[in-house]
């Protein structure tokens, strides 16, 4: 683990600096999910529950109980067990959270029950986020109902539950120097994987088998998962934004959409390029790609402190409206296609998302109604595209079946941006120079 024992400290006094007076916050770990029959998937710790404390097993709950005579950070997880360790691995038991992880105190998870109502118990409100978890929620309400069965008795349950993803996702938003260095190693490994698939492809290789290329490279520094299911898509089905199937022979002449990262440590990489199968652009292939890398380049020069979230995106709308309008691919003029979204036949998503411990990471994007303003520590993807649907009819059929994406990732400093993908290549030169040289 890359992230230190005294940032995930801080990052508990921080969360609980801004809880409101005689509160408790309470976060379980992720469920284990079931593959099939007796297989489980790998599992992959919940990333708030990760962020506050560095514990990666399942079945584990903190309460952080700001003000408690014995200590704020209590933790609950599975007691030590010989026999299931020898087939399971290792568990770091209550003694371990407290070694280990910082807790000031932990219990096992079996005795929840008889412990965490005390906690509760005379707190006035509770910091939960209520709906993420529907198992976990009808047991908070359960230890809830079992204080206020004791009323009588003169037990005080709480009487207010706040949102806790409120809060600790701004917090999340904002990246520390070591989570930018993590996110630039994921960044690194990930360039390196484009560039193996660039390296390996020619017509006649199948997406999977360029998938199974990425894949290599990023076990092969130590980042064991893809951060999301990876997207290569040649031909016709780079036009397909979420296309997983990977299945399909690459042609020659063929354009091959690749989105892939990696996540390592728990933070994600993101990154997109699109390049010929054969290494070569064809002239309509270079044309629609120019217009998506300017347009990513204009979005990139506007991602800076004091602008909005908003503005990279429109960077790109402005760009890739004039660039269809150039070459025929729509009519009229700029500003009213803008209006009447009419680009959005060609270019249907946005230009990107905040970037971290997940892919699509949390974070408001809009504050007070309003657009949120750029800020340092924040870090996004710049993403847009261009996709020419196959079966278009309403357009020349040399522009059909060309799908296009470009996507960094970016963060954005004190002085303006540093973009942590910018090693693969991405202009037509480098990436052409890169696949003859191959």
């Amino acid at each position: 683990m890359r992230i230190t024992k005294t940032e995930f400290a801080r990052r508990r006094k921080q969360l609980m600096d801004m809880m409101e007076p005689n509160s408790i916050a309470i976060l379980p770990a992720a469920p284990e999910r079931v593959r099939s029959r007796d297989t489980e998937y790998h599992y992959r710790q919940d990333s708030d529950f990760l962020y506050l404390s560095g514990f990666e097993e399942p079945q584990a709950v903190i309460a952080l109980i700001p003000g408690r005579e014995h200590g704020s950070f209590v933790m609950f997880v599975r007691e030590r067990n010989r026999e299931r360790e020898i087939w399971d691995g290792y568990r770091a038991g209550p003694e371990g959270a407290c070694e280990e992880f910082g807790a000031d105190d932990a219990f096992p998870i079996d005795d929840i029950d008889d412990i965490l109502p005390g906690l509760l118990e005379g707190r006035q409100r509770v910091y939960y986020a209520m709906g993420k978890d529907g198992e976990f929620d009808k047991q908070v309400m359960e230890w809830i109902n079992s204080i206020r069965a004791k009323v009588r008795s003169g037990a005080t349950p709480p009487g207010e539950f706040l949102d806790l993803s409120h809060i600790l996702h701004d917090m999340r938003l904002f990246k520390s120097a070591a989570e930018i260095r993590v996110m630039k190693e994921a960044a690194d490994i990930s360039a390196a994987a484009h560039i193996r698939a660039m390296k390996a492809c020619d017509p006649g290789v199948m997406e999977y088998q360029l998938e199974a290329e990425i894949l290599h490279e990023f076990h092969r520094n130590g980042a064991r998962f893809p951060a999301y299911n990876s997207i290569v898509g040649g031909g016709k089905n780079g036009c397909i934004l979420h296309y997983i199937e990977n299945s399909a022979a690459i042609k020659n002449g063929d354009l091959v959409l690749i989105d892939a990262g990696c996540e390592l440590d728990y933070y994600a990489a993101d990154i997109t390029r699109t390049f010929p199968a054969n290494g070569k652009f064809s002239n309509e292939q270079k044309i629609l790609y120019e217009i998506c890398l300017n347009a990513q380049l204009a979005a990139i020069e506007v991602a800076k402190p004091g602008n909005h979230w908003n503005d990279p995106h429109e960077a790109t709308v402005r760009v890739i409206t004039k660039g269809l309008i150039d070459i025929g691919l729509l009519e009229g003029e700029p500003e009213a296609l803008i209006q009447s979204e009419a680009y959005k036949e060609f270019y249907m998503h946005r230009a990107g998302h905040w970037l971290g411990m997940d892919v699509h990471d949390v974070g408001d994007y809009k504050v007070g109604g309003e657009w949120r303003l750029l800020e340092p520590g924040m870090v996004m993807t710049v993403e847009p595209g261009i996709y020419v649907a196959p079966d278009n009819e309403k357009v020349a059929k040399k522009w059909r079946g060309i799908g296009i994406r470009i996507e960094d990732d970016v963060v954005i400093t004190k002085d303006g941006n540093e973009v942590l993908t910018k090693n693969v290549p991405k202009t037509v030169k480098e990436i052409e120079k890169l696949m003859k040289a191959s």
